[in-house]
This record gives structure tokens, sequence and C-alpha cells, in this order.
């Protein structure tokens, strides 16, 4: 029998990015309704080619094909702040991996959520791995903190994601639950919104295990 496991963090008023009006109420209109207000890479959440490139591809046309289906859940361990992921931290799965292939990064990062470290600190992959990913020709990477690359460095967060969205890499960035997975592979869901023109989107992502 199946397991679901929920990997995302809950859309939360007051996070970053997050707020919303009460738009309706049920004492004063007969319905709750809000108007919510999002950044597009609040919490977990997809990025298009759109996030660094201007004529990049949107949101709305991610292939549903690459948002679901079979991932290896790499376990990295507990790393460390601002720890560099490099090709030999993949250990025997850079022998498994193959085209077409999506990754989950498991690493505990997700234990610092809520804090400044984070965002601050979070591990992040190397230009090594990310160029080796390309060559691999794999189509998705999932990773527990907020960013693949350090956000505090224009450079390095621009570099990373323009070599994985450029070569149509599909990003989702700050999964939760990754450590509930006791296996190396779960067919992974991760739906955005379809925004038009979006160059992302939160996502409510999910393992079946």
């Amino acid at each position: 029998m199946a397991t679901i496991i929920d990997l995302t963090h809950s859309v939360t008023p007051g996070d970053r990015g997050i707020e919303f009006d009460e738009s309706h109420s049920v004492d004063r209109d007969g319905w709750n309704a809000r108007t919510w207000h999002l950044y597009s890479h609040s919490n977990t959440h997809m990025d298009a080619p759109k996030h660094f490139f201007n004529d990049g591809d949107t949101i709305d046309n991610t292939p549903l094909e690459v948002c679901m289906g079979p991932a290896w859940v790499i376990d990295l361990g507990m790393v460390g702040a601002r720890h560099l992921h490099t090709v030999e931290d993949l250990g025997a799965y850079a022998e498994k991996i193959q085209k077409g292939d999506r990754i989950l990064l498991k690493t505990g990062w997700e234990r610092t959520f809520g804090s400044d470290e984070f965002r601050d600190g979070s591990p992040r992959i190397s230009k090594e791995l990310a160029e080796w990913f390309v060559e691999k020709g794999v189509s998705l990477i999932g990773v527990e903190p907020p960013s693949v690359a350090d956000v505090n460095d224009l450079l390095e967060v621009t570099e990373i994601h323009q070599i994985l969205l450029g070569a149509n890499i599909t990003i989702v960035e700050s999964l939760k639950n990754l450590h509930l997975i006791k296996q190396d592979q779960v067919e992974f869901i991760a739906l955005p919104l379809k925004l038009k023109d979006g160059d992302g989107s939160p996502v409510r992502a999910l393992a079946v295990v």
C-alpha cells in the first residue's frame, strides 16, 4: 500500500513574500475569502527559465511529465552551512543517474527552516555539479534550501541558475520531510500553479513511497 509524504512547507502569512487581505467574511458577507499576495519563489516552489532569462520559457509551459515521475533521493548526510555540493558527494549514485532522471538532494537543511541560517547559510550546488547535471541530461533537481545557490551572492546565484535553467532542468526549492523517505527512489510530484508568463510558482510537492 502506497504512503504519501508531503514535501511542502505551508504557504503561511508572515513568511517571506507571503501576505493576505481578508476580502470577505462569513459575518460580513456570508462567505470567507482571502486575497493572497505571493512572491513567486516563496517557500516550496518551482523555478522556470524565465526566472533568470528574459526570453526564457515560463512556468505555465513547464512540461507536466517532468513534474511527476520517479526520482532518486540522494542522502548527502547532515551537511553544514554553506556546504558546496560536488559530484564526489553523490557517491555511487553518480554511476546510476541517467538522462531524464529527477534528483532530490537530502541534506537535513530543513532543520533550519524559520531561522536566518536557512536562507543565509544554505548548502549549495557547485558549478562543477551543475554542469555535470547538464551533461547527464537530468530533468529536475529538488533541494531543501530556498535556493540551489547562495542567495546573497548575485554572481553565484545567477551562474548556477543559468546553467541549470538554461539546460531546461526544472528546479524545485525549499522541500521538507525528505528525512522521512527511507528508500532511494520514490514517485515525485510537484505541480506549479498555471501562472501565465510566470517566472516561478509555489508548488504542492509530495513523494509516493
